[in-house]
């Protein structure tokens, strides 16, 4: 207790939020301030007039920005939704809200066009290289690629965050040679070889592979966000009738599609406990017919359903920690079972009426062929590189070095951009068959509610 108070004593008369040090304020490279501004502050400050942020409003969520759903989400509301969330999870725990805000508006940033698909795709395609990671990406942005802070000798340190946000901003704090698989078994980690210099510098006193509390509550929003909102996003845009989530004539093929989507981490029983509560919440709805009443009754569900998340985890966190400083390793993020559950519900839900069907395969396969192509196109042809990358393409000291740079540039591109980059460096593609606007305006996918089989990998 004297420490933590020591901890707290040093947090305050620094300026900076109790149970945070010099250590956990300290940059890569660094810096001299004109102002007293927070360091914490900064750091947000900083993610949030990046470019790389702003990419993120015409980056694929789950439907695409230019796909017929007109107000779906995209990476950079997703990410918004997802600070909001963490900033209350932070202040409700005594966290820094600026560390976490930070680390919540930089978890997406490293994803390429097409969201998870155009992962897959990159990945294929540096396969020789130790492919691509959007986690590893985005430590690499914050880094080094975006820019921001330049070294006396030309070399670029992307925003160089503070150790504390920096760290928070890992989701997989181990390096690719130590690569764990997820339940879909694509191999997680973060951070690419090239880049384990800053990576070992922000792990300094971190005890072997886990997560910061800030980390973990980072990923914790990142969830409630993705299960309550995405769902919200598939009723609102006609993937989705509601009612058959609660029709007992199709629990069993309901259970099979989410069970299926999410693995074996939860059992049939507990899904089917978790779909059962979630059906009884007294916001819960019975169908949904796009009326003012009914947008209002979804908007108060997905509420109550973040209230719900949020609040469980709060409550076992601090039932469980009796220390008041949770900061930086002196805590972590509890979540119950059942809430855990809950969630994985949801998360099935999405992948099994919107992610899997049968409708999107073919769309799937194309992004994929278009951002491959386009890699391609840009190694083989590389003076069509952007000014930024060409820079760092010429610097290159090896093939591999050189392929990376290409990964860079085509992962900074948003959907939109990585469509018109390939018509004008191979030729144009029908935008039919990457499930956008049809040449007459309409829609090319339309709302689906047969309960569709799941598309393994995805």
């Amino acid at each position: 207790m004297a420490a933590e108070a020591g901890v707290r004593a040093a947090g305050v008369s620094s300026g900076r939020p109790a149970g945070y040090d010099d250590h956990d304020a300290e940059r890569f490279h660094p810096e001299q301030h004109r102002s007293q501004r927070d360091g914490f502050a900064r750091d947000r400050a900083r993610v949030l007039h990046s470019a790389a942020l702003r990419r993120l409003a015409s980056k694929t969520q789950v439907l695409s920005p230019a796909s017929p759903a007109d107000f779906a989400r995209n990476r950079l509301t997703h990410s918004l939704e997802v600070a909001q969330v963490g900033r209350e999870l932070a202040l409700a725990l005594e966290l820094s809200p600026d560390v976490v805000d930070t680390a919540c508006l930089s978890h997406d940033i490293g994803h390429p066009p097409f969201g998870h698909n155009g992962e897959r795709a990159l990945n294929d395609w540096a396969e020789d290289i130790g492919g691509f990671e959007g986690n590893a990406q985005t430590l690499r942005i914050l880094s080094r690629l975006e820019p921001k802070v330049i070294g006396e000798d030309g070399r670029s340190f992307g925003l160089n965050l503070t150790r504390a946000s920096l760290d928070a901003s890992c989701k997989y704090p181990w390096t690719a040679d130590h690569a764990v698989p997820d339940p879909g078994g694509r191999q997680k980690f973060g951070v690419y070889p090239e880049d384990e210099a800053v990576f070992h510098w922000l792990r300094e006193g971190a005890p072997g592979r886990l997560r910061c509390i800030e980390a973990e509550v980072m990923d914790l929003s990142d969830d409630i966000a993705y299960s309550v909102h995405d769902v919200e996003d598939a009723i609102l845009n006609g993937y989705l009738d509601p009612r058959r989530l609660s029709d007992p004539r199709e629990r069993e093929a309901l259970l099979t599609a989410i069970q299926s989507w999410v693995g074996l981490g939860f059992g049939r029983d507990e899904l089917e406990d978790a779909l059962y509560r979630l059906t009884l919440l007294p916001e819960w709805l019975d169908g949904y017919d796009g009326s003012r009443a009914d947008v209002a009754h979804l908007k108060n569900l997905t509420s109550d359903l973040i209230g719900r998340f949020a609040r469980a985890a709060t409550a076992a966190t601090r039932e469980h920690f009796a220390r008041p400083v949770l900061t930086r390793y002196r805590g972590r993020v509890i979540v119950p079972r059942v809430i855990e559950a809950e969630m994985a519900v949801l998360k099935g839900v999405i992948g099994a009426f919107v992610v899997s069907i049968d409708g999107r395969k073919g769309l799937y396969k194309e992004q994929r062929r278009v951002l491959k192509r386009l890699a391609t196109a840009l190694w083989e042809r590389p003076e069509h590189l952007d000014a930024l990358h060409a820079e760092d393409f010429a610097a290159a000291g090896s093939d591999a070095a050189r392929r990376r740079v290409v990964v860079d540039q085509v992962a900074t591109l948003t959907d939109r951009f990585a469509i018109e980059w390939h018509a004008r460096l191979i030729g144009p593609v029908d935008l039919r068959e990457l499930g956008l606007w049809s040449s007459d305006g309409r829609a090319t996918i339309p709302p689906h509610f047969a309960l569709p089989e799941p598309l393994e990998g995805l």
